[in-house]
């Protein structure tokens, strides 16, 4: 069975529609040519695509010659023979009558563009086409938003094709209904559809569709749990599983090609304000990426070969800026990955690494570039071990997706949580690969502990980090099993988890990574009860482990010692795999940390990491920066000089990023939650500790360090850690006379900073 098949079975209807038609005209109409009457295939039968169970859409068009009578004894002899062997859907309509109702009823129009001649009056099928493709090209665009409020309600009803366990392959969202949109769009030259692309997915879906009804003997398109077995045995395929991932895959293409399409309808010829405009405008938004037409494109006569990070930067900008990337920037990418002039070195570069968690990051943007990756086969370049995850079936009824889109969405809801941890990072990579060890029949939990390894090894984590994924892959079901099976009053029970939970951080990990994963799988496998248990379990470990947190301050070397007791500005700069690492030895004042920072941010130079400390007269602090795109070259004389002169006058610095800030606003982003500020008076002796947690941005540490001089507290360390594109700054901060804040004082401070950043 195939589409040879559903067309000869097109072509068998064909030819007996063609006797009957020309028998009947001349029996009750009284002619015996083609003229004035004609027989015409609409929607899936006008297409020759007829499966076993489908109906047989006719439209009879007439110019209005004849009398009822006699229009009714001819359909009537047209249709009665095929009654007993066919479901027919037909309608009698004038060129004219047909033109009028296909202006007023999407459903008829659509058919309409499918309109083939099957017996009689070659011209009035041909007139009626044209009036069908005039009426479209013209006023497609004042139809779309009736056609998308159409598929919205029966995405509501069907769902998506690729996630059911029972679904309907024609009807459900990615199905062989959406196919026939895409065709319609195309119809209306709006814009491009690559149609050459769903051939396949059509194919895959209509041979499913027509084994479902020679299976069931019945014109159903649901393909139900007990029918899978035999669908798949019929086609071939080794189980139901194979078949079901075949179906994921095909309307996941399918679903995607959509909407592309309907994003580039949206923004055709227009800005990001939709402002009509007469060329794209072009935004550069990172190193040689730009926004254009609303899309990341990745600029021209870039040499992948000289920047092999261009294609993650890419993705990681597209989800942070909830834009798509241009098909032909993927096609570029997709190349560079098959010729290996876009290979990645081994261990990852630290900016490939970061543009991955910042793509990670990004929540439910992030999941629309994924699957771009997928589609365009970008990803498994990148990260092999995900083909063989790639449309993974999960047949059961606790799982709503399959393995793949399962962990995407896990770590879609990681990503709210990354304010809730220490190192985001590791919270979302270990989210996105957590069931990296399914496929077989091995424990997915101890697989996914021994493939975690390598792979993030290869992307360029620490061995430390490389061991603290190895523990959240393998245990990921610890908590919720432990909080629902045992009991949380046996000692027993605490000790368990600390037996194999090393620390205080990898535990918080854990607990971050249970509520993503059970939030992923939906209501069946998380609730507010098992929530509220793996929560109690975890503050009672929390009570029993030992340690902190907090990151510790940053000690100086006996060099950086000496140059801080001599009490002068001095400005080291030497290149660095981020770009540039720099040393500052400064004579210490109120608002250093700010001032600096903001010099850097003025100066396009993006903090990655900062490591500062007061000794004596002076501060010393240590950066690692990169430069922004088309950013100024950067040298250690014209960098000291920059901040000797915000010393003399900081209002210089805070107006250059006042206007950079209002320049940075233009550019679109996805909605971010909201900062948060928390202290500790238990964490140092002589210190409080301040910790925030924030989606970076240009100017964010000035901002921080200005509300803290505001404040008129004194920062004494600071540790500054940007992992993906979120910033985890931790201060350590005290009295200007000496000695950690009151509780009163801290509150107040941290209150002063939540409203400074918002």
């Amino acid at each position: 069975m195939g589409t040879r098949e559903r067309r000869e079975r097109s072509n068998e209807s064909d030819r007996s529609l063609l006797s009957l038609f020309y028998s009947s005209a001349q029996e009750h109409l009284g002619i015996k040519g083609d003229k004035g009457i004609a027989l015409a295939a609409v929607g899936g039968y006008g297409r020759g695509e007829l499966s076993p169970g489908s109906d047989l859409d006719i439209l009879i068009l007439h110019q209005g010659q004849f009398s009822n009578e006699k229009l009714t004894g001819f359909v009537n002899a047209l249709l009665y023979p095929l009654w007993d062997s066919n479901s027919v859907d037909h309608a009698v309509r004038t060129r004219t009558e047909t033109s009028k109702l296909a202006s007023s009823d999407l459903k008829v129009a659509l058919g309409l563009l499918d309109i083939r001649l099957v017996a009689g009056d070659p011209d009035l099928v041909a007139g009626v086409q044209r009036d069908t493709l005039d009426s479209w090209h013209r006023n497609s665009r004042a139809r779309f938003p009736e056609l998308r409020t159409s598929m919205a309600a029966r995405y509501e009803r069907a769902g998506e094709l690729a996630y059911l366990l029972e679904p309907d392959v024609k009807e459900a969202r990615g199905g062989l209904r959406d196919i026939g949109i895409l065709r319609a769009i195309a119809a209306s030259g709006t814009v491009q559809v690559p149609l050459e692309r769903i051939s396949w997915a059509e194919s895959t879906l209509n041979n499913i569709r027509e084994s479902l009804h020679i299976s069931t003997g019945r014109n159903k398109d649901r393909l139900l749990f007990q029918e899978q077995d035999k669908v798949a045995a019929a086609l071939g395929y080794v189980d139901a599983d194979v078949m079901m991932s075949e179906v994921a895959k095909a309307a996941r293409l399918v679903d995607y090609l959509l909407e592309y399409t309907w994003h580039m309808l949206d923004h055709k010829g227009r800005d990001g304000l939709g402002r009509l405009l007469r060329k794209p405008r072009t935004v550069s938004v990172a190193h040689n990426i730009s926004v254009s037409s609303n899309q990341i494109v990745i600029d021209p006569l870039v040499s992948i070969a000289k920047d092999p990070v261009i294609g993650l930067r890419a993705a990681a900008t597209a989800a942070q800026l909830g834009l798509p990337i241009s098909l032909e920037s993927c096609a570029v990418i997709t190349e560079s990955i098959k010729d290996g002039s876009g290979a990645l070195t081994t261990p990852w570069p630290r900016e490939a690494r970061e543009n991955l968690i910042a793509l990670i990051g990004a929540g439910e943007s992030m999941v629309r570039i994924f699957e771009t990756l997928d589609q365009e086969e970008i990803i498994f370049g990148w990260i092999p071990e995900w083909l063989p995850l790639r449309s993974l079936a999960q047949r059961n009824a606790l799982h709503r997706h399959t393995v793949d889109r399962h962990m995407v969405e896990t770590a879609v809801h990681a990503a709210k949580l990354t304010r809730k941890v220490h190192r985001p990072d590791l919270l979302l990579f270990a989210a996105l690969f957590h069931d990296i060890g399914k496929g077989s029949e091995e424990d997915h939990s101890e697989r996914g502990e021994r493939l975690i390894a390598p792979l993030a090894t290869r992307i360029g984590f620490s061995p430390a980090d490389v061991k603290t994924l190895q523990i959240l892959i393998k245990y990921h079901l610890l908590l919720s099993s432990t909080a629902t099976r045992r009991d949380l009053d046996d000692p027993a029970t605490i000790s368990s988890i600390i037996e194999v939970i090393p620390d205080l951080n990898t535990l918080e990990l854990l607990h971050a990574l249970s509520v993503a994963d059970g939030e992923a799988t939906g209501s069946a496998g998380w609730s507010d009860w098992k929530a509220s248990l793996v929560n109690d379990l975890v503050q009672r470990v929390r009570r029993i482990m030992s340690g902190s947190m907090v990151a510790a301050q940053p000690a100086l070397s006996d060099e950086q010692i000496l140059l801080a007791e001599n009490a002068a500005l001095t400005v080291h700069l030497e290149p660095h795999a981020s770009g540039y690492s720099i040393e500052i030895v400064s004579p210490d004042k109120p608002g250093l940390l700010s001032l600096v920072a903001g010099v850097l941010s003025t100066s396009r130079l993006d903090v990655k990491s900062a490591r500062t400390r007061s000794h004596g007269p002076s501060a010393v602090m240590y950066w690692i920066v990169s430069p922004e795109p088309h950013a100024p070259p950067v040298t250690q004389t014209g960098l000291r000089s920059e901040i000797a002169k915000a010393f003399d006058d900081s209002t210089l610095v805070e107006e250059r990023l006042l206007a950079r800030a209002k320049a940075y606003a233009s550019i679109p982003s996805i909605p971010v939650p909201a900062p948060e500020v928390v202290f500790f008076n238990d964490a140092a002796t002589d210190a409080t500790v301040i910790e925030v947690r924030s989606h970076d941005r240009p100017g964010l540490l000035f901002r921080i360090g200005s509300a803290i001089t505001h404040a008129k507290v004194d920062i004494r360390s600071a540790i500054v850690t940007t992992l993906g594109a979120e910033a985890i700054d931790t201060l350590y901060v005290c009295e200007l006379h000496g000695g950690p804040l009151s509780q009163a004082r801290a509150e107040e401070v941290t209150s002063a900073l939540r409203l400074a950043l918002k």
